[in-house]
């Protein structure tokens, strides 16, 4: 059975990716930290639509967690082969740099740089035994251009998506391929607090974007006929550059 992981999948851009792998006939494993509720409403919509998965908990920034939970899922689960990976999970904790806590740097940057190691070199594994796998990264817009009061995750993003390229071309020959999707300004939990009729003056498209916008992008990276196109960091942000 072809299975899609896809950390962070319980809410937001993460429920829109699951929910659209499933549309694609993935049975797809609901990854999530600590909303259970959450993970179990993505995982109802998907079976409502003729779809099948399951949740598995563990958070990314917790090496031992990451290994154990992984781990033993592969190997009580041989049936089931894990051909996607989708590393979303991220979190945001802004402040300028010079008020910044130990903390908000450190758990910023081990939840999506450190997150994206600890998941993908056990994932990784596995497709080049099979000499195949599709790996896609959601990075930021703050990864590519910076924004004020997002030292952390900026540099959290910015890290992944220079890993990225670099397993791209580990990978490449075992028909594997690690793009990036970098998002906008995107209506979720994360940008609730910001102002979309004052923010969307700056963006071309004139709007935010939704989590199945980005879903669509992810999807794309994820079929057969995106085998040749690696390495890529795709934006999804209505036209919004530096």
């Amino acid at each position: 059975m072809n299975c899609a992981l896809v950390t962070g999948g319980s809410r937001g851009i993460g429920r829109a990716i699951c929910i659209k792998l499933a549309t694609m006939g993935y049975y797809v494993i609901i990854n999530y930290k600590g909303g259970l509720q959450k993970a179990e409403e993505t995982l109802e919509v998907i079976k409502a639509a003729g779809g099948n998965g399951e949740l598995l908990q563990f958070d990314v920034a917790n090496r031992e967690e990451v290994s154990a939970v992984l781990n033993g899922w592969m190997e009580a689960n041989a049936d089931k082969i894990i051909e996607v990976l989708v590393n979303n999970a991220g979190i945001k904790d802004d402040v300028l740099l010079m008020w910044m806590k130990d903390e908000q740097w450190d758990n910023v940057l081990n939840t999506s740089l450190g997150g994206f190691f600890n998941v993908t070199r056990i994932i990784v594994n596995s497709m080049l035994r099979r000499r195949y796998g599709r790996i896609v990264n959601v990075v930021s817009l703050s990864g590519l251009k910076g924004l004020a009061g997002q030292t952390n995750y900026s540099a959290a993003k910015g890290g992944v998506i220079a890993a990225t390229k670099a397993l791209a071309q580990e990978a490449g020959k075992r028909n594997i391929t690690v793009n990036a999707v970098a998002p906008g300004f995107i209506k979720t939990d994360m940008t609730a607090d910001i102002d979309e009729a004052q923010m969307k003056q700056l963006i071309p498209a004139n709007r935010f974007g939704t989590p199945e916008e980005v879903a669509h992008a992810v999807a794309f990276f994820v079929t057969k006929e995106a085998g040749y196109i690696t390495g890529q960091v795709l934006s999804v942000n209505g036209g919004l550059y530096t």
